[in-house]
């Protein structure tokens, strides 16, 4: 099979650092090629894949400030679709822009949505709900007005990471520091259980950082690292005693909680989002309501078995399991073409 894989340009696939979506399409590109598919990845310059490599944008613009955004998305969706004729199918990974190509080329579509930024960009999915088949990341991430071909949740490689016994003695926060992340509630609840935290991720949202979360950094109690890599992540990881995950919003899926497991480090989350889909409560992680919900879930995590959470990760979320998955939507995708 002849597949293209259009991977977001604001940082490298796959990431240094934060970059969930580069992530996935740098996993779903490796493994199609460990099948013997012909992979093109679409990407940044500076990728790193054993696929083809097609890019426009020699770096990611979140990376360089130099890089006008707009000017290299539209580059790069052009790239692709110009040289649609060459493949297959395209799977895109860049949300809703590629779709008002789909009309004007002749290749099967499948369209990874990992997520709505906002309600005001529905109506594209909408316009072009006959023509682009949907996969969404979870079932709590659907939208009641689209068509959805399956729900495919995210995997990882559960070997590369290194199953911790917690000997660190903290709580962690890994992900965007916005207000939707609920980084000042995981503060709030580590003091209460008395506790260190440590903060990893980038500052999404400067205003909140500054005043919401510096104000109550205190050596040796509440600690921000900023952005980790991939070694410095599985380390921080593996030494938890658990991940604090109270976020306000309905996250769609949330690659943070699946990582942490993969270490044998328990969740402890907020019931939004893709949360039950993703910790097994009483095994995985404890799922909560608030504040006081996750301090209680804290005087009892180390009963959990850590060596059962990264297990049942491996079952669940291993990243064979999703590249099977999409191979096998591919084939249905292409089967039903033309969906109109």
């Amino acid at each position: 099979m002849r597949v293209a894989i259009l991977s977001p340009i604001a940082w490298r696939t796959p990431p240094r650092g934060y970059g969930p979506w580069e992530q996935i399409a740098s996993e779903i590109t490796e493994g199609l090629v460990d099948r013997g598919h012909d992979v093109t990845l679409f990407a940044t310059a500076d990728s790193v894949t054993r696929a083809r490599l097609e890019a426009v944008a020699p770096r990611g613009y979140e990376e360089d400030p130099g890089l006008d955004a707009k000017v290299h998305e539209a580059l790069h969706i052009a790239r692709v679709m110009e040289r649609a004729d060459r493949f297959d199918l395209i799977h895109n990974h860049f949300d809703f822009l590629p779709l008002a190509w789909s009309r004007l080329i002749d290749t099967p579509m499948l369209t990874t949505i990992h997520g709505f930024s906002s309600p005001a960009i529905l109506p594209v999915y909408r316009q072009y709900d006959d023509r682009v088949a949907y996969v969404s990341i979870s079932d709590t991430d659907r939208d009641p007005s689209l068509a959805y071909l399956a729900t495919i949740h995210h995997g990882i490689h559960v070997e590369q990471f290194t199953a911790g016994a917690g000997a660190g003695g903290y709580a962690v926060v890994l992900g965007r520091i916005h207000p939707d992340k609920g980084v000042d509630l995981a503060i709030e609840a580590a003091r209460a259980a008395g506790i260190p935290l440590v903060i990893a991720g980038i500052v999404q949202n400067a205003a909140y950082f500054k005043q919401t979360i510096e104000p109550r950094l205190e050596e040796g109690r509440v600690t921000f690292i900023g952005p980790v890599g991939p070694e410095q992540r599985d380390a921080l990881l593996g030494g938890a005693v658990a991940l604090l995950h109270l976020i306000r919003f309905a996250e769609p899926f949330g690659l943070a909680m699946v990582e942490a497991m993969a270490c044998g480090t328990p969740v402890i989350a907020t019931r939004r989002g893709s949360v039950p889909e993703v910790v097994i409560e009483g095994e995985t992680g404890y799922i909560v309501e608030d504040v006081a919900g996750a301090v209680a879930a804290l005087s009892r995590v180390a009963a959990l078995d850590r060596a059962r959470c990264r297990d049942r990760t491996a079952e669940r979320f291993g990243v064979d399991r999703m590249v099977d998955e999409y191979v096998h939507a591919y084939e249905r995708v292409i089967a039903q073409w033309p969906r109109t």
